[in-house]
C-alpha cells in the first residue's frame, strides 16, 4: 500500500492536527478501517482510531466512515488525528509593523498579506505575535488558549490585509475581547467577488469545518453542525464579471466572509481554497483568460480587505473608528477591470 504526504500537520483555528493519506493495495483482503490503520500507525492507539472515526475524521473515498468499515482494494483513507500543541519559545523579532493608532491601552495597526498572526505548527517564527514582542513590551494573553498569543483579541487570515486592535493591558485585552464575543464591534471588509451581486443582502448559514477536506470551512444549511454566522454585503461597484462589495460581519467565524460568498455562488477573486481563482464568469476567449491570469498573478491570494474596525475604548469608553485604504495589489486589479471593461464598451 501507499501512504501520500504521511505526516502532515496543519492547524485550523484552535486545533493542530496530524494527517495521514493512505491508498489500500489493490490485493487489500478486507480489514476493519481502525484495524487497517493500527497496522500503519505503530504509535497510535486503536481506541484513539476509533473517537477519531466517530468524531469524522476517518474517510474513505472522501466519505466520513465509522470504525467498523471494511477497507477494500485501492480505497483512499485519510485520517486527521488532533494533537496537543507543541511547546515553543515565543522570541521577539523586529518585524516591521504599519502602526495607524496607539495609547496606553491599545494599538491599531494594519496587516500585510502573507503574515501569519501568531505562531503554530510551520510558522513558529516571523508572525505578527513575534514582532509585537519586539514593538511592545508586557504584552497579556488571553487565558484558555493553546500557546500564548499576547495582545492578540482577533486574527486575520494569512493573506486578507488590514486592520486589526491589540489590547497592550489586561484590561483592554478582556475588554476588547468581550465585544467582539458580544459582537459589538464594528467590522468592515471589501472585497472582489466573481459574478453579479444582487444590490445588498445577508447570508445567515452555519459554518464549520468541512467533512470533505478538513483544512477548510463549509456551510451547513440545516444549522445541526458548526456555528452560526451571519454576514451582511452590499454592491459598491460591478465591474462585469466581477464585483467590488463591502461585508460587515455580524460574526466572526474562521474565513466566513470567504465561505458565504461561496456559499452563495460569488467566490472571492483569486481564492484558491474556496474556488475563487479560476475563470468562473465572462466570455471566454484567448485575450480576456490571459487578462484574468495576469490579474491573479497581480493578486495572488484572495482579494479580501479589512476596511474598517469600530469599538469602544477601553480606558474613555468612546466609540473609535478607523478606516485603511485598500492594498496596492487590489486597487491595481480593480482599476485593470475598469480599463478592460472601457475598452470593450468602447465603439
Amino acid at each position: 500500500m501507499s501512504e501520500d504526504n504521511p505526516i502532515e500537520t496543519f492547524t485550523e483555528g484552535d486545533e493542530l492536527f496530524e494527517h495521514h493519506r493512505i491508498v489500500a493495495d489493490k490485493g487489500q483482503g478486507l480489514l476493519r478501517v481502525d484495524k487497517f490503520l493500527f497496522n500503519l500507525l505503530p504509535n497510535t492507539s486503536r481506541n484513539r482510531l476509533q473517537m477519531a472515526a466517530k468524531a469524522g475524521y476517518v474517510r474513505v473515498n472522501g466519505e466520513a466512515v465509522k470504525s467498523n468499515y471494511k477497507v477494500r482494494p485501492a480505497d483512499v483513507v485519510t485520517l486527521e488525528l488532533p494533537q496537543p500543541m507543541r511547546e515553543f519559545e515565543l522570541i521577539a523579532e523586529d518585524i516591521p509593523l504599519d502602526i495607524r493608532h496607539e495609547d496606553v491601552d491599545l494599538a491599531v495597526l494594519h496587516k500585510p498579506a502573507g503574515l501569519v498572526v501568531h505562531p503554530g505548527i510551520g510558522n513558529f517564527s516571523g508572525t505578527l505575535v513575534n514582532g509585537l514582542l519586539h514593538h511592545f513590551a508586557g504584552l497579556p494573553s488571553a487565558e484558555g488558549q493553546p500557546a500564548p498569543r499576547p495582545g492578540l483579541v482577533h486574527r486575520l487570515d494569512k493573506d486578507t490585509t488590514g486592520l486589526m486592535v491589540i489590547g497592550k493591558t489586561e484590561h483592554a485585552m478582556v475588554s476588547l475581547s468581550e465585544q467582539f464575543f458580544e459582537r459589538t464591534t464594528e467590522r468592515r471588509y471589501h472585497a472582489l467577488v466573481w459574478g453579479d451581486v444582487p444590490d445588498e443582502g445577508r447570508v445567515e448559514a452555519h459554518i464549520g469545518r468541512s467533512h470533505q477536506d478538513r483544512k477548510v470551512q463549509a456551510v451547513f444549511p440545516d444549522g445541526e453542525e458548526g456555528k452560526h454566522a451571519v454576514t451582511h454585503y452590499r454592491v459598491l461597484e460591478r465591474l462585469g464579471p466581477v464585483t467590488l462589495v463591502e461585508c460587515k460581519l455580524e460574526t466572526g467565524r474562521t474565513h466566513q466572509i470567504r465561505v458565504h460568498m461561496q456559499y452563495i455562488g460569488h467566490p472571492l477573486f483569486g481564492d484558491k481554497t474556496y474556488g475563487g481563482d479560476k475563470i468562473i464568469k465572462g466570455l471566454p476567449s484567448g485575450k480576456y483568460n490571459q487578462f484574468v491570469k495576469n490579474n491573479f498573478e497581480i493578486l495572488p491570494r484572495q482579494a479580501l480587505h479589512a476596511k474598517s474596525l469600530g469599538f469602544l475604548h477601553p480606558g474613555t469608553g468612546e466609540f473609535m473608528r478607523f478606516e485603511s485604504d485598500l492594498p496596492e495589489d487590489m486597487t491595481t486589479v480593480l482599476d485593470r477591470w475598469r480599463r478592460y471593461l472601457g475598452a470593450a464598451q468602447t465603439p
